[in-house]
């Protein structure tokens, strides 16, 4: 059984899975610019909890188990897998990708054409960045975005910009401005980032492997 808010703003074309918590003040199915209400299909699979004040908008495909903190801002046109968190203050625009099992953290921002890979983690205050000269003739047209491996974790406070691919299990310190791909399994940190090491050699003051196993 669903339980939706008396405050909240569902709009047309909204369609729910079983078990969803809709807290106060939610908006779900805003229309975006150019559309109607109702002409974009918007699905939320099983298990939702969608936390007071969030925004998101029409057209969305999202999975189950989904989350979100307060004052979450989801754009229109998103395809998000099952099992993905979005944290308090977070923005994600339009047209990502967003696979199983993503923790996204508070205040992140994921702009439109980024491709978050399954089971990554983006901390708190990470910005991915997607125009190489913002505010030029044709930003629009050149519009990269960035890739998150599979399993990569990205530090606090972290950018990444535009076009950027991060390998598979890729472990970036926090506070790096990452400039250039990089393979899997590395650990980068700095500004500009650097390669510092293997996220296989990773250890524990104990001497275990912090992730070692991953694949």
């Amino acid at each position: 059984m669903n339980k939706i808010a008396d405050t909240a703003k569902i709009f047309k074309n909204v369609h729910f899975g079983e078990n969803a918590t809709i807290e106060d003040y939610v908006v779900i199915g805003t229309p975006p610019m150019k559309k109607k209400e109702g002409e974009l299909k918007t699905v939320i699979g099983d298990n939702a909890v969608i936390r007071s004040h969030s925004v998101i908008y029409a057209g969305n495909i999202i999975g189950d188990n989904f989350q979100t903190g307060n004052n979450v801002n989801i754009r229109e046109e998103n395809s998000i897998g099952n099992n993905v968190s979005v944290g308090t203050k977070s923005v994600i625009e339009f047209k990502t990708k967003i696979e199983d099992n993503v923790r996204i953290h508070s205040q992140a921002f994921i702009p439109e054409y980024s491709e978050l890979k399954e089971g990554c983690w983006i901390g708190p205050n990470v910005v991915l960045t997607n125009a190489k000269y913002p505010k030029s003739i044709k930003t629009k047209e050149f519009l990269e975005g960035v890739i998150i491996g599979k399993n990569a974790k990205i530090g606090a406070n972290t950018t990444i910009l535009p076009g950027v691919i991060i390998g598979d299990n890729t472990l970036v310190g926090a506070g790096s401005v990452v400039t250039k791909s990089t393979s899997c399994d590395m650990v980068m940190a700095g500004n500009p980032a650097k390669i510092v090491g293997n996220t296989r050699n990773v250890k524990y003051p104990n001497g275990e492997e912090a992730y070692g196993g991953e694949k």
